[in-house]
């Protein structure tokens, strides 16, 4: 497995690379979401690269940047297992040089949902991935469903742009319990881990109401907040139903939609969603 820090030494590595070649993109402090993220980009690609950066833009002022959890050499050893080719672990520095000012802006998907509780999140996203991307040069890249507006952005970013690649996009890992696999898990403790199962228990009452027939966006979104709100130790964000592509919210699931929500729970805000 090469391990490059450098724009440079990442450029000479990667022409030396079999084609094609499968990116996923991570913040790091990996788990088996992410793992499931290289298992994909194993089975469809020649080669496998990896990313690792704490992205600051697309943190605000006022989240948790300096606290975000790393673990440079766990990370690196669970790559290395999984037979990873190539991974890229830049300083802020080597991505955003000194002079370094073009920001990626994709419009209005953007700016709902977590866009709207995080101004400029996503031109952080949008601004990084597209930086990414220009590197590797990659003809797929992994992202999760958990993160599910940022799938959207992406896709938006990759068609509007004309980018040469493809964008899988990987079922979200969960623990036995339901609970999403993210990285700010570990913020939990062990009364608020428990009581993060409601998240997405919630999701599943509305998955099986619409199973059963139920097809009024509102009555979906009550039935999400009602079941939080008998978890004490959960604060709800939002929850929003809305066109699984355009993320405009739905009165009628008469389409594909996405069932996304945000609580805080502790000191971690976590995210969760479900594709109806």
């Amino acid at each position: 497995m090469i391990v490059v820090d450098t724009v440079q030494a990442l450029r000479s590595a990667r022409g030396n690379l079999a084609e094609p070649l499968g990116l996923v993109p991570t913040m790091g402090f990996l788990h088996a979401g992410h793992m499931a993220l290289v298992d994909a980009a194993r089975a469809q690609n020649a080669t496998v690269a990896v990313s690792i950066f704490v992205n600051p833009k697309q943190f605000g002022p006022n989240e948790d940047f300096a606290t975000y959890p790393r673990d440079l050499d766990r990370d690196l050893a669970m790559l290395r297992q999984a037979g990873v080719d190539l991974v890229f672990v830049p300083s802020v520095e080597e991505m955003y040089p000194a002079d370094f000012s073009t920001t990626v802006d994709v419009g209005p998907i953007g700016e709902v949902l977590e866009g709207a509780r995080r101004p400029g999140h996503f031109r952080g996203v949008a601004t990084v991935v597209a930086r990414l991307f220009g590197l590797f040069q990659p003809q797929r890249a992994y992202f999760g469903q958990k993160d599910a507006q940022q799938c959207v952005v992406v896709k938006r970013l990759v068609a509007d742009l004309g980018l040469p690649l493809e964008i899988v996009v990987v079922p979200t890992v969960r623990e036995p319990d339901g609970l999403a696999m993210s990285s700010r898990n570990v913020y939990l403790n062990p009364k608020e881990r428990v009581a993060a199962r409601v998240l997405s228990a919630s999701l599943r009452l509305a998955e099986q109401h619409f199973r059963d027939g139920e097809r009024d966006a509102e009555t979906l979104r009550r039935l999400v907040r009602e079941t939080v709100s008998r978890e004490p130790l959960v604060r709800l964000d939002y929850v929003s139903v809305a066109d699984a592509s355009t993320l405009a919210e739905l009165e009628v699931v008469d389409r594909p939609a996405l069932v996304s929500m945000a609580a805080w729970v502790g000191r971690a805000r976590l995210i969760d969603n479900i594709l109806l």
